[in-house]
């Protein structure tokens, strides 16, 4: 902790506050800490006992994410509120944790908003690498209902399920790029330039167009 403390920049956190989040280490100099470190499950778990920001995402960096249990992962998820703590805990343990299925059906219809974007987070990875078994057109109504009005990082989750439907799936294409028409959710959203938009039937093209070259 001290040493995180010595690594804080406070010019850093206050970009990183205009986002939400509440820490201003340097995440190259975190991951450097974090190698150095190497896997240390009981230290990870007690620098996320801190409610730290930097130290949380030190311990996600360090833990082994398939010694959690289900109920363990459940509290982590409600207590990472903000942005780049729940991003990395639902990337760097989650979707590596045994007990990623299950969690996805629970969190994908939890009343929490950001609890629930962390279920449809976890659907737009299985969209991409294992969607046997899901329910595509299915995914694709509820889009359809519910994304327009879902608080920031549930319809962003949302819309990158949707821009994974259609990019990887050909045959529901012209549905998810009509969805995304017809909503326009983050058709505004300011891009830096070499960036692709996260506007769904502009990533769609996109993606497309590159797995074609």
């Amino acid at each position: 902790m001290a040493e995180l403390t010595t690594l804080a920049d406070p010019r850093i956190r206050e970009v990183n506050e205009r986002h939400g989040d509440d820490h201003g280490v340097n995440l190259g100099k975190l991951r450097a800490l974090a190698k150095r470190l190497k896997i240390q499950q009981e230290l990870a778990c007690g620098l996320w006992a801190t409610g730290d920001g930097a130290a949380r995402l030190l311990a996600l960096l360090i833990c082994r994410p398939k010694a959690f249990t289900r109920a363990e992962l459940d509290v982590m998820v409600r207590e990472a509120r903000t942005p780049k703590v729940h991003d990395w805990l639902v990337n760097y343990v989650v979707k590596k944790n045994p007990h990623a299925e299950e969690l996805r059906l629970a969190w994908s219809a939890d009343p929490d908003p950001v609890v629930a974007s962390a279920g449809w987070a976890l659907t737009a990875e299985r969209v991409t690498r294992r969607p046997e078994g899901l329910d595509l057109p299915g995914l694709l109504d509820v889009i359809e209902a519910e994304m327009k009005d879902a608080p920031g990082r549930l319809q962003w989750e949302m819309n990158t399920c949707l821009a994974q439907i259609g990019i990887e799936h050909a045959e529901h294409r012209p549905r998810a790029m009509a969805i995304g028409e017809r909503l326009e959710v983050l058709k505004d959203y300011p891009t830096s330039p070499g960036c692709t938009s996260p506007f769904a039937p502009v990533w769609i093209s996109e993606m497309v167009r590159r797995q074609a070259l």
